[in-house]
């Protein structure tokens, strides 16, 4: 089987976590702020706070925004559940912005639209969360300025999309947001086994989200309601979680971070790669964009809805691990329950019903890729 998706761990990865393993520090030791330094290097960003899941960087970056109960937060339908959760583990309502046809990202004329609408209503968000589907960045000039317009915060959910750029600038820089957020799960451009990271220009943003993952738990007197009792003493000043990021994590990271162009570079290639061997083909190749340079975490096709799960299922029976990204987000059983139903986002649902994430990933051979399309091209003539 050619899965979809896979991890590259080298040598050099497993040294560091042996190192980490024989240290005195398993967490909570010097490997966690060397892998935030790294990620802030590579973004272009003052601050980086890293966590133990992208899940968790979401949960905390809305948190650090008094994301509460009676607010909404605002994303796209197509993307994994965990970028509209984030808003319902802080009592928030969610509504969503139908994607481009292009791209399949959020629609910054769609969101413009229902701003406008949202506005007259006196029913705002106080929250907006693009998400860079398949290391794609969204059009974030447009989606910041109309934020901005309407007084609305940005969280980038770039789960995807470490090592891409949006107008030569890295994502993570925060030039049109307030907060990017990453991913380290094993299959996405680097990894840390899990793990999430955090990224803003904002030191009060970044002090309280690094509180927020520890507890809400200070050891700085200047942020204590009352002179500490003695060197031991620490204050628990809010509400927070445990969602800090081990050493032996943060130590794969950087042996990770180290080869983050190298990924990105092959990525690309391979879809470039991809982009001529299905030209001929009928299939819609993925939507490229003139302001942003990929990531490429995934390379999704677009096949005849008619043929989507044949072709889905035949390319499985012949050893291509296909995949789908993503299920609209408003068509899951919790969300039908919030009101939502088939029909309201439907650029959403037509990509659903069309599309076919296949293999990507930096240790890909040509021939792997040569075999995917050639198993690809027979279940299209099938």
């Amino acid at each position: 089987m050619i899965p979809y998706g896979r991890q590259d761990i080298r040598q050099e990865d497993i040294d560091a976590v042996t190192d980490v393993l024989r240290s005195d520090f398993l967490t909570q030791g010097p490997a966690v702020p060397a892998f935030e330094a790294a990620l802030a290097n590579a973004a272009g960003s003052a601050h980086a706070v890293a966590v133990n899941s992208a899940t968790s960087a979401l949960h905390i970056a809305c948190a650090a925004l008094d994301l509460e109960a009676d607010d909404m937060l605002w994303t796209s339908p197509n993307t994994f559940v965990a970028s509209a959760n984030c808003a319902r583990y802080c009592g928030a309502s969610v509504d969503f912005v139908d994607t481009d046809p292009v791209t399949a990202n959020l629609c910054p004329q769609r969101l413009e639209d229902k701003l406008h609408t949202a506005d007259k209503a006196g029913r705002l968000p106080k929250i907006i969360v693009p998400v860079h589907l398949a290391g794609l960045s969204c059009d974030m000039e447009a989606i910041g300025a109309l934020a901005r317009k309407y007084d609305v915060r940005v969280i980038e959910d770039a789960s995807h999309a470490v090592g891409g750029r949006y107008a030569d600038t890295p994502v993570g820089a925060c030039q049109h947001s307030d907060i990017t957020v990453f991913s380290f799960h094993p299959v996405k451009i680097v990894t840390s086994g899990e793990g999430g990271a955090a990224m803003t220009p904002d030191s009060a943003l970044a002090e309280r989200m690094a509180r927020l993952r520890s507890h809400g738990i200070t050891r700085d007197p200047n942020e204590m309601t009352h002179a500490p009792d003695g060197p031991w003493y620490y204050q628990m000043v809010e509400l927070g979680w445990n969602y800090r990021m081990t050493d032996i994590a943060a130590a794969l990271g950087s042996a990770q971070m180290a080869r983050l162009d190298e990924y990105v570079i092959r990525r690309n290639a391979l879809a470039d790669r991809y982009d001529q061997l299905l030209s001929d083909l009928p299939v819609t190749l993925p939507g490229r964009s003139d302001h942003a340079y990929s990531a490429w975490h995934l390379y999704v096709i677009r096949v005849n809805a008619a043929r989507h799960r044949a072709i889905f299922e035949g390319l499985r029976a012949r050893g291509i691990g296909v995949n789908l990204h993503y299920i609209p987000v408003h068509l899951q059983p919790y969300y039908r329950a919030q009101g939502f139903k088939p029909g309201d986002f439907p650029e959403a649902e037509r990509c659903y019903a069309e599309a076919i994430s296949i293999p990507l990933f930096p240790m890909m051979t040509d021939a792997m890729q040569d075999e995917v399309v050639e198993a690809l091209a027979a279940e299209l003539s099938s």
